[in-house]
């Protein structure tokens, strides 16, 4: 099955996977192959595999084509990298070795045939005023564009919480400050990607935040997490903010959890979203994984029905 065009829509969207169950095996100590990942996700009944540019297998630029092609003989696409830039240090040179790499992603998306290129703010250092971080959050994915659009890529800004790898939070965590950075670049090959569960993370209501972003939104993760402890308040209190994930919470199957797909939906439905969803739970093995593709196959059923 051939990739499609970056610009290309069905009239409803599609469903990748990520594989965060297996990401250790992937990522740190290679028990785990691809090949292995592919297969499995073959069973799934979805239509794409989310890929990660940090898989340990990527290092050889060689290897980029053959998964592709190993992914599309399983009757799937690549439609999405994930990766993590850092925009927000102070100094000039970090940032333009920050650009190369997302650069470099950019290229990996396009080798993949995945029309969509994750981007992100960076850490929240604690000398950046907030309208600092904005502008140099800004000012480097601005550089990124041209490349971007040269070859298809959409670059896609998250609500992410924190990369595995950096000492601070994402500084655009909070839903202002996303907001802020996602106004402050306006570009056709540039939009959200929505995570309603980083919302929770981050203290916020993930469905004002989606209101307030959903004409932008081009794609999406699913996932769904509940408290083990307290409520919602007591999870604002905490602000999210830590080296860590919060106790509060943790990844559970889609549709069990704190998220309202049935009011996401409908939002995203009424700004005529058609993009690509991608399911970033089943932590707890691939029979999880089964449900919530069931989950949202329902749903959008439902929601995009006719």
């Amino acid at each position: 099955m051939p990739a499609l065009p970056a610009t290309a829509h069905t009239a409803v969207p599609r469903l990748a996977a990520f594989p965060k169950a297996y990401m250790q095996a992937l990522v740190k100590d290679g028990s785990m192959k691809l090949a292995e990942w592919i297969e499995l996700a073959s069973t799934l009944g979805i239509d794409g595999l989310e890929w990660y540019a940090g898989f340990l297998e990527m290092a050889d630029e060689s290897a980029w084509p053959g998964f592709r092609r190993a992914v599309e003989a399983r009757g799937m696409v690549i439609p999405m990298l994930c990766c993590s830039p850092d925009f927000t240090h102070p100094d000039p040179a970090f940032r333009k070795r920050e650009i190369e790499k997302q650069q470099t992603w950019i290229r990996m998306a396009h080798a993949l045939g995945a029309g969509w290129c994750r981007t992100l703010s960076g850490q929240r250092r604690p000398e950046l005023s907030p309208e600092q971080g904005v502008a140099l959050a800004a000012e480097s994915i601005r550089a990124c564009l041209p490349l971007a659009r040269e070859l298809g890529v959409t670059l896609i800004i998250e609500n992410h919480y924190k990369d595995d790898f950096w000492e601070y939070p994402e500084f655009a965590q909070k839903m202002d400050l996303f907001c802020a950075l996602v106004d402050a670049v306006r570009d056709p090959n540039f939009g959200v990607n929505y995570d309603p569960s980083n919302a929770y993370i981050a203290g916020d209501d993930p469905l004002e935040l989606l209101r307030r972003v959903s004409s932008r939104v081009v794609t999406m993760h699913a996932s769904d997490r509940f408290l083990i402890e307290g409520t919602l308040e007591d999870l604002r209190r905490e602000e999210g903010g830590s080296a860590g994930y919060v106790k509060r919470l943790r990844h559970g199957e889609i549709g069990k959890g704190l998220n309202d797909y049935d009011a996401i939906f409908s939002e995203l439905k009424s700004k005529g979203f058609s993009g690509w969803i991608s399911i970033e739970d089943g932590v707890d093995g691939i029979d999880q994984l089964h449900r919530s593709v069931a989950f949202l196959k329902a749903k959008i059923a439902a929601h995009w029905a006719g």
